[in-house]
């Protein structure tokens, strides 16, 4: 089984996998596919393509639906980076209340002064600034990274407000108990004084930060965003930014019209650039990748429902990616007829568009068999494990 990566990945990543797979730098026809930032809305994709496996949580760059229609499954590895990306969101805090980076570029300017010491004290409060104790932040999206700069900022001593309508109960008791949860914005946009997004790119999500917002929001707010630059809308930013609503606007996401503006405190994407982070996230994407090869198992997939399989008991197990249509469900049914008594498991799962199947079968699978299933419209892949 070839495994190709488009990105450099964690060599401890690809150590995790076993000697069934082969590691190679060739990338033009791979079965498996590892991924962090490049470009796949480009790629060809070629018949052999089984999976791609994103080694981070965020997929923008890679067509779901246009691997999904090949019966390319597409996992991500949520969490695996959270620690540090909250680690930065604490950093960026204590960066922005303390003007850090103000009184260190001070002190490169003024270094040929043999009297720096004496001179500091006279400089020193232009970058005074503030303690985050006792200070309310607002975060938006309550998931792994989320839920952790919730607690953080908890343990910090910050009153933490939490919004996610979204959020599992697992995740809610992963929270301290005295973080609250309040889904009505517009009670905590007044009253924060830093606000943290962690939500996802939607339609719904896009410019969800904008100039209506920010009238809401507390005069001198601290913004961090360390999701995705389209959930805050540039032009409305810098008028935020000019008024003072917005005191500092951290980012890990600066295009080019942020990163010209002033009170703007901006990373090179440097969130999940930790060697563990890096390390966490190519190990989970490997394991994932061989849990669907050798089980079928779908585990953290973005574009096919996930589906928790056991090792294969019988003599073989089908695989099905197809369409999520009823009359496709009911071929397959009709296909499965003359051995339906050599079925011994089945399995079906659907998520939007498409839908999932498995059969565990106690003889080998007739090759008629395989073929009849390949033609039926609307099936993207059959695979015998």
């Amino acid at each position: 089984m070839k495994v190709s990566c488009l990105n450099k990945i964690s060599p401890i990543g690809l150590n995790a996998f076993t000697s069934k797979y082969e590691i190679s730098k060739d990338i033009s026809n791979p079965d498996l596919l590892m991924v962090r930032s490049f470009n796949m809305h480009n790629y060809l994709i070629n018949e052999n393509l089984l999976a791609v496996a994103r080694a981070g949580a965020g997929v923008n760059n890679i067509p779901l639906e246009k691997m999904a229609d090949a019966g390319v499954v597409v996992f991500n590895t949520p969490g695996a980076n959270s620690n540090g990306v909250k680690e930065l969101v604490i950093a960026s805090m204590l960066m922005s209340a303390r003007d850090l980076i103000g009184g260190i570029d001070w002190v490169k300017n003024n270094k040929s002064d043999k009297d720096i010491l004496k001179s500091i004290e006279k400089a020193k409060s232009a970058f005074a600034g503030n303690e985050i104790l006792g200070k309310t932040i607002l975060v938006i999206g309550l998931g792994a990274i989320g839920g952790k700069v919730a607690n953080a900022c908890d343990s910090l001593g910050l009153k933490v407000i939490g919004y996610d309508p979204y959020i599992s109960d697992e995740a809610k008791n992963l929270l301290n108990p005295s973080v609250e949860i309040n889904n009505k914005l517009e009670e905590s946009y007044p009253i924060a004084d830093y606000i943290s997004l962690h939500l996802p790119l939607l339609d719904s999500t896009m410019h969800m930060i904008n100039q209506s917002i920010f009238n809401q929001m507390k005069p001198g707010v601290v913004l961090l965003n360390f999701s995705r630059d389209l959930l805050v809308k540039d032009e409305d930013l810098k008028i935020a930014l000019e008024a003072k609503i917005v005191k500092k606007y951290i980012t890990d996401f600066p295009d080019y019209y942020v990163a010209n503006l002033e009170n703007v405190i901006a990373f090179p994407h440097l969130g999940a650039s930790t060697e563990e982070s890096e390390d966490n996230c190519a190990i989970m994407a490997a394991k994932q990748l061989m849990a669907y090869i050798e089980k079928g198992e779908i585990i953290n997939s973005v574009n096919y429902p996930n589906v928790n399989l056991d090792t294969c008991a019988t003599k073989a197990r089908m695989i099905i990616l197809a369409k999520n249509q009823p009359s496709i469900a009911r071929e397959i049914a009709k296909a499965f007829v003359d051995i339906e008594q050599h079925i011994k498991a089945k399995m079906s799962k659907v998520r939007g568009e498409h839908a999932f199947y498995a059969f565990d079968i106690d003889q080998d699978i007739p090759l008629a068999l395989i073929n009849a299933i390949e033609h039926i419209e609307g099936i993207n892949r059959v695979r015998v494990i």
